[in-house]
């Protein structure tokens, strides 16, 4: 068995545990202020349309809803370096949605939204400049957005905004999975929400922070950026159609290999497994601009999001 399947073969095993554990959990509540227009959904779950109103505030990048967002990608990759031939890669992103109070309730209520991504790669292709191409497995870069949400009464019923700094963490296992350097730059969410539909822009820029953990490394520091963008629309019975994919962009890599820009569609459902509500998306995407060397072409994304109960009820400097 090559190692390639093995590691992909390891993360349907894991899909297959979150997914048990899902609908074995406990139930959760959110705690929320009373009049909060932003957090009633979740106590409410088992009335009608609340399970749509969930999905509705999972795919709003600014909402208080606290949840364990976990992506699992099947990616096709290949560029000169294969001959054109594509390189099948498999990871597992954990995105716990962690949306901080600190000031006010209802439409005064201020927020500190962190949403630290911990990528774990099960197969990363790496051709190798001959025929091979090597797969690593391993921990990658964490990366830490830290935006501030104002409050409704200044941002309006619709629309989203948030800003703040972003970090990346040299955490990756091996060299081969990430920078291994310190990264910072800001961060900001812009978007507009209806009752029928949501559509949003999240750029992050990094920049390289401070000497490269692998001496003697003749890789220029990070400038780089990472842009989610797309919107859902909302269907009858806790359905959504829509998309959400990352453009990325790395100033410091050869001309041809500096921008991978995905299209693609996302369907979505909001459910219940076990007592969790819970949002399931299946997305496909295909770059329409990708690196001329090596870099994904199609991809594969499976979410699942578990909605838990919040960890910090109060705002931290009070308010309300």
């Amino acid at each position: 068995m090559s190692l390639q399947t093995k590691e992909i073969r390891l993360g349907s095993l894991l899909f297959a545990a979150l997914l048990v554990v899902s609908m074995l959990a406990p139930g959760a509540t959110i705690a929320h202020p009373p009049d909060d227009d932003h957090a009633h959904h979740a106590d409410a779950v088992s009335k009608k349309g609340s399970l749509a109103e969930t999905g509705a505030k999972l795919s709003n990048p600014v909402s208080d809803v606290w949840a364990l967002f976990t992506e699992f990608d099947l990616t096709f990759n290949n560029g000169n370096a294969t001959g054109g031939n594509d390189k099948v890669g498999s990871l597992m992103n954990f995105q716990p949605i962690l949306p901080i109070p600190i000031y006010g309730k209802g439409k005064d209520r201020w927020q500190v939204l962190t949403r630290p991504a911990v990528p774990i790669l099960f197969a990363s292709p790496r051709p190798d400049g001959g025929n091979n191409t090597n797969y690593d497995a391993g921990l990658g870069d964490i990366l830490l957005p830290m935006l501030v949400t104002p409050s409704q009464n200044i941002t309006g019923s619709n629309l989203i905004f948030g800003a703040g700094p972003t970090l990346g963490i040299p955490t990756s296992s091996k060299v081969q999975l990430g920078r291994r350097q310190w990264q910072m730059g800001p961060a900001v969410v812009v978007g507009w929400k209806t009752k029928d539909y949501v559509a949003f822009a999240f750029p992050q820029y990094f920049f390289g922070v401070g000497g490269r953990g692998d001496q003697g490394s003749d890789i220029e520091n990070a400038s780089n950026m990472n842009l989610l963008y797309g919107g859902f629309l909302n269907l009858p019975k806790a359905w959504q159609i829509g998309m959400a994919p990352a453009i990325t962009y790395d100033h410091k890599a050869s001309r041809g290999n500096k921008w991978n820009v995905p299209i693609g569609i996302t369907v979505a459902k909001t459910t219940k497994l076990g007592n969790l509500p819970t949002k399931i998306q299946l997305a496909i995407e295909y770059s329409v601009v990708s690196q001329d060397d090596f870099g994904k072409r199609m991809m594969i994304r499976l979410n699942i999001i578990p909605v838990i109960g919040a960890l910090v009820k109060n705002p931290i400097f009070g308010g309300g």
